[in-house]
């Protein structure tokens, strides 16, 4: 914990240990709607680092009626202005539980940022075949189960759903609390594809990798299909801002665990948080998280190309 207030290039040098990138990039502002703070990260993305978290908003598509999520417009464009803040050139939109199983808002982002996006949606178990194959045309590589602003979606729908995506080579994305997470395992063991929980699995803090739900997904990581993200570092840091050093014990836990089934998220535009985190400074903490820069490379670069099959 630091123990008085220091400059965001101060505190996240001696993170990242590139002061002298970090100098030069120092004039290089870029605002960001849904962001606060303009400066670049001192970490320097490597070539074809992913965001694979992040969510796009647009008032010109209608909010599920169930939605407890509002936020306001967060566009292609917007998002764009984060990816050269961050030095990002790949990026996942994850379908957010404003708009249901309604996809046309994220379908449409997909379209417009081309080749180098992937996407994830939210869908019902009766969607037509041909449905999830226009889907998986267009670039989704996974569907989304929100039992955190819960409504769309249900744990019953996991299994059926899992086994209809199969097919596409497709996996199955989980945002649940950790003891949802351990009270719904044994679904999670038998499933056909692989499943990403989001958010680092919301461990619950303060016990963080010594809870039942830490031990549980410890060992679902050991079966092999399972992934986690290391986004939403916000979402259970009791600590918070500059650092959130109450997640740090838990990023290093995954990081030695399995690397190679670990992507970054920005969660961009944050659409629970009131306050809007930098999201330079969040960039920055995988030098933290992830000291070695081969394994923040696997983390950013070749993880996501096998998980979403970039190419």
């Amino acid at each position: 914990m630091i123990s008085q207030p220091l400059g965001r290039r101060a505190a996240l040098g001696m993170l990242a240990g590139t002061a002298a990138a970090g100098a030069a990039r120092a004039g290089e502002a870029i605002a960001v709607p849904w962001s606060a703070g303009s400066e670049r990260p001192t970490l320097i993305a490597p070539p074809g680092a992913a965001d694979c978290h992040h969510h796009i908003y647009d008032h010109h598509f209608p909010a599920d009626p169930g939605a407890s999520l509002h936020p306001g417009d967060a566009t292609v464009a917007d998002y764009r202005l984060l990816q050269r803040r961050l030095g990002t050139s790949r990026n996942v939109v994850v379908q957010p539980s404003t708009y249901g199983t309604d996809n046309r808002c994220m379908l449409a982002a997909l379209a417009a940022f081309g080749a180098t996006a992937r996407g994830i949606a939210v869908v019902h178990p009766d969607i037509p075949f041909a449905e999830l194959r226009r889907m998986n045309e267009a670039g989704v590589r996974g569907i989304r189960f929100n039992l955190v602003q819960a409504g769309a979606t249900t744990i019953e729908m996991v299994e059926p759903l899992s086994r209809r995506i199969a097919a596409f080579g497709w996996h199955v994305q989980i945002h649940m609390k950790g003891p949802q997470i351990v009270e719904a395992a044994e679904i999670f063991r038998r499933l056909p594809t692989p499943v990403v929980f989001d958010h680092f699995a919301r461990i619950p803090e303060p016990e963080g990798v010594n809870s039942p739900a830490f031990a549980t997904l410890r060992a679902l990581l050991d079966r092999g299909h399972v992934w986690v993200k290391l986004s939403g570092a916000y979402q259970d840091s009791r600590l918070g801002t500059p650092r959130y050093a109450d997640i740090t014990p838990l990023a290093r836990a995954y990081v030695k665990a399995a690397p190679e089934r670990l992507v970054w998220g920005s969660d961009w535009p944050h659409p629970t948080e009131k306050i809007k985190p930098d999201d330079a400074v969040l960039f920055d903490l995988l030098a933290d998280w992830a000291p070695d820069a081969a394994t923040r490379t696997q983390i950013l670069v070749k993880n996501p190309e096998i998980l979403y099959g970039f190419s």
